[in-house]
C-alpha cells in the first residue's frame, strides 16, 4: 500500500469518454484520488454522488476528483449520466495501477475469498507526493473528512 509521502506511481487510464489521462499531465494540481469497487451500487454511488456535490469546494482548493475502478469506461459514461455525476472516473480494467498502489487486495466476503478493490482515497500534492491515504474508508462523511484534511495540508 503506498505511505504518505511516497511519489505517486505515474498511470495513463481512459476516462469515461475513452480520453487517456496521465499522472504527468495533472502536475502542478492537487489530485484527490478515489479508489472504488463498482459502478452502480450502494456505496461507490453515494460516495461518487457526494464528492460530485462537493466537488465546487475542492475545485476552490485548485483540486481534481478522479474516481477508479475496474469497470469499463462505457460502465463509467453509463454510471455518470444515471447518477448525473460532476466527476472524472478513471477505468483500470487490468487492475495494474491498482496493484501498484497497493488497493488491488485480497478480500473476504460471506466465507470466499478473492481479489478486489479496497476503497481507499488518497490526496496527492501538486509535485506528486502522496500527503493523505485513508485506507479502508467507511462512505459515511468520507468526502467532507477528505476534504478538511486537503484544506489542512494547503496551510
Amino acid at each position: 500500500m503506498i505511505k504518505v509521502d511516497d511519489k505517486a506511481p505515474e498511470f495513463c487510464l481512459p476516462n469515461q469518454d475513452d480520453v487517456e489521462m496521465c499522472l504527468r499531465d495533472l502536475k502542478g494540481k492537487w489530485i484527490v484520488l478515489y479508489f472504488y469497487p463498482r459502478d452502480n451500487t450502494p456505496g461507490c454511488t453515494t460516495e461518487a454522488c457526494e464528492f460530485t456535490e462537493a466537488a465546487p469546494d475542492f475545485s476552490e482548493l485548485d483540486a481534481i476528483i478522479l474516481g477508479v475502478s475496474a469497470d469499463s469506461t462505457k460502465k463509467h459514461r453509463n454510471f455518470i449520466e444515471k447518477k448525473e455525476l460532476g466527476i472524472t472516473l478513471l477505468s483500470d480494467e487490468s487492475t495494474d495501477m491498482m496493484q501498484e498502489y497497493g488497493v488491488w487486495q485480497l478480500k473476504k466476503n460471506y466465507g470466499k475469498e478473492y481479489m478486489g478493490i479496497v476503497r481507499t482515497t488518497l490526496i496527492i500534492n501538486p509535485e506528486g507526493i502522496v500527503k493523505a491515504v485513508f485506507e479502508k474508508v467507511r462512505v459515511k462523511e468520507h468526502v467532507a473528512k477528505v476534504k478538511e484534511e486537503l484544506t489542512r495540508l494547503q496551510q
